[in-house]
């Protein structure tokens, strides 16, 4: 079985889910964790991580709530805002529903070099001592910044969702996998999820992906990659189960231990699951 380690829930509101253009209107609708339960059994897929899709409290309350009827949810990656004065304060609110893992804040959306900022910083120093985690949602673009930001706490238990979101569709690589073999140099594991989104989403083979998935691999190794679907995203490019067959077919050429990582314990051991 596995732990499909990001996918995301929403009730579709035009204002608030700007990010869903009209080129995305498979994804102009609710998703909730019923849309997705029939996906997780038919790939035996036993578990998701829930990630923060929109930046508010409302929206951790909402995936909480999700959390709470559903169990296939076996963690939650909430959003908080890390700049304000009392986040100490508002992180100790938030310690009494064990069903957040960590955090994580849309830092693509930001300017290159917003993971320098000292109260961007200052917050992200006070969640080791509530033991959660932190996910990096980036561009390649913004691949420095992040490899100064990490360096800055390395005690402090990080992922880099969508593999930095490498841009696959141009045939990028160069310049991206210097900044994932600097990040890979630390203790940061890594998502296997978001790249379909990343390629044409019309036109792609398994071919197209597996220059990634080697340097993936051979930076990070199976002790710190994590599947994830990026589920319902990943609808915009394919379908759940053609991210996760990809995967396995890939991993055929690792042990059946390696596999096991990569798909289950070391989610579980990362998220506390």
């Amino acid at each position: 079985m596995a732990i499909d380690t990001h996918v995301h829930f929403w009730q579709y509101q035009k204002e608030k889910d700007a990010w869903i253009t009209d080129d995305m209107k498979i994804l102009q609708q609710d998703f909730y964790p019923e849309n997705l339960l029939p996906e997780l059994k038919a790939n035996g897929v036993e578990g998701c991580v829930a990630v923060q899709a929109s930046s508010s409290e409302q929206e951790t309350d909402f995936l909480i709530a999700l959390a709470n009827k559903n169990p296939m949810i076996r963690g939650v990656v909430g959003w908080i805002d890390f700049q304000q004065e009392n986040i100490a304060e508002r992180l100790q609110y938030y310690s009494q529903y064990p069903i957040i893992k960590g955090w994580r804040h849309v830092v693509q959306a930001e300017p290159d070099d917003f993971l320098l900022g000292k109260k961007f910083q200052n917050g992200i120093a006070e969640l080791a001592a509530f033991g959660y985690t932190y996910d990096l949602l980036i561009f390649p673009k913004q691949l420095d910044a992040a490899i100064s930001f990490i360096a800055k706490f390395p005690d402090q238990k990080m992922i880099i969702d969508h593999a930095a979101k490498p841009a696959i569709a141009l045939s990028e690589i160069k310049k991206w996998e210097t900044g994932i073999k600097t990040i890979a140099a630390t203790n940061c594991c890594c998502k296997l999820s978001g790249l379909f989104t990343e390629a044409v989403w019309s036109n792609w083979t398994e071919n197209t992906f597996y220059p990634y998935l080697d340097i993936l691999f051979a930076a990070f190794g199976t002790d710190r990659l994590l599947f994830g679907s990026d589920w319902p995203v990943i609808q915009l490019a394919g379908i759940y189960t053609q991210w996760k067959e990809l995967l396995e077919k890939y991993m055929l050429q690792f042990s059946v231990a390696d596999r096991e990582k990569v798909f289950n314990t070391n989610a579980v051991n990362f998220y506390q699951l």
